[in-house]
């Protein structure tokens, strides 16, 4: 299923440059439109990750670099990949205070786990393991390409109405700017709810459940994963997170700006419903 939705998501991203090319530049915006919608498809499917690990400021987590945090979360990571038969996955660290984790990739083979410096130093390690598990979690269930190319594809959409502001005119006097700005200010109203909607079609609320799920299962116990949505609600309610509202769906929990859009591209399930199925499991 994961693998038709991706397919209709680049279909779905080829069209939107095509018409938009179109629109904006007759033949000539038509031509442009389609070597634009080679391009992202390509940069969608093999730079995805790469893509959503720059724009969280994610740094590499190795031996080398970030030791510390590499050799406290490496054997938690190694034990899971053991456990659930998957390669282990690169390792990153993202420079942000709300805890918050997120996984990303096109397959097992080539897949990255990034958590934030607030999980590690908000959650003792039965919590931080049991994140580390939903994570490997969503790259098990192979959630992680149709994620990425989500997130890919609610950027370019956003980009459109950000062509629309520049090519819809406006640029010749200060009447015409106003124009312009107007016509870009109202392209982006109509844009913005279109890609909330189109990420929320691609990617299901039950892959959290999922991903939960697989965390009690290979923890051996659904109790940390618990304690861990208990902790990450909270928090990520007292510590805004500076996350692109195309990629917020990414992470274990959906991160808190302040900004009403961001509550457009919600995909998450309650916390509440979360926890309320863990503790089924616990019973």
């Amino acid at each position: 299923m994961n693998g038709v939705k991706t397919v209709l998501l680049l279909g779905l991203m080829s069209g939107l440059f095509l018409a938009a090319g179109q629109a904006l530049g007759g033949e000539r915006g038509l031509v442009m439109g389609m070597g634009m919608a080679v391009v992202m498809n390509f940069f969608s499917y093999f730079f995805s990750e790469k893509i959503a690990l720059m724009s969280s400021g994610a740094e590499p987590c190795s031996p080398n670099e970030n030791p510390h945090v590499y050799s406290r979360i490496a054997p938690m990571v190694k034990r899971l990949c053991d456990k659930m038969g998957i390669p282990m996955p690169r390792l990153w660290i993202i420079p942000e205070g709300a805890p918050n984790a997120f996984a990303t990739g096109r397959n097992p083979s080539h897949s990255s786990v990034a958590v934030t410096v607030g999980l590690l130093e908000l959650m003792d390690d039965d919590e931080v393991e049991a994140v580390i598990a939903h994570e490997l979690g969503h790259i098990l269930n192979r959630d992680i390409l149709i994620s990425s190319i989500a997130a890919t594809l609610g950027a370019a959409i956003t980009m459109v109405g950000r062509m629309a502001f520049f090519f819809g005119g406006g640029r010749h006097s200060d009447e015409e700017e106003g124009g312009g700005s107007m016509l870009g200010g109202l392209v982006m109203m109509i844009v913005a709810p279109i890609a909330a909607m189109v990420i929320q079609m691609a990617i299901s609320r039950t892959r959290e459940y999922g991903a939960d799920a697989a965390a009690a299962k290979y923890m051996g116990t659904p109790r940390p994963m618990m304690n861990a949505l208990r902790k990450l609600e909270g928090w990520s309610k007292r510590i805004p997170m500076d996350v692109s509202p195309a990629t917020s769906h990414m992470y274990i929990i959906k991160p808190f700006n302040g900004e009403a859009m961001m509550r457009l591209f919600s995909t998450h399930p309650s916390t509440e419903q979360r926890i309320e199925r863990l503790a089924a499991l616990a019973r």
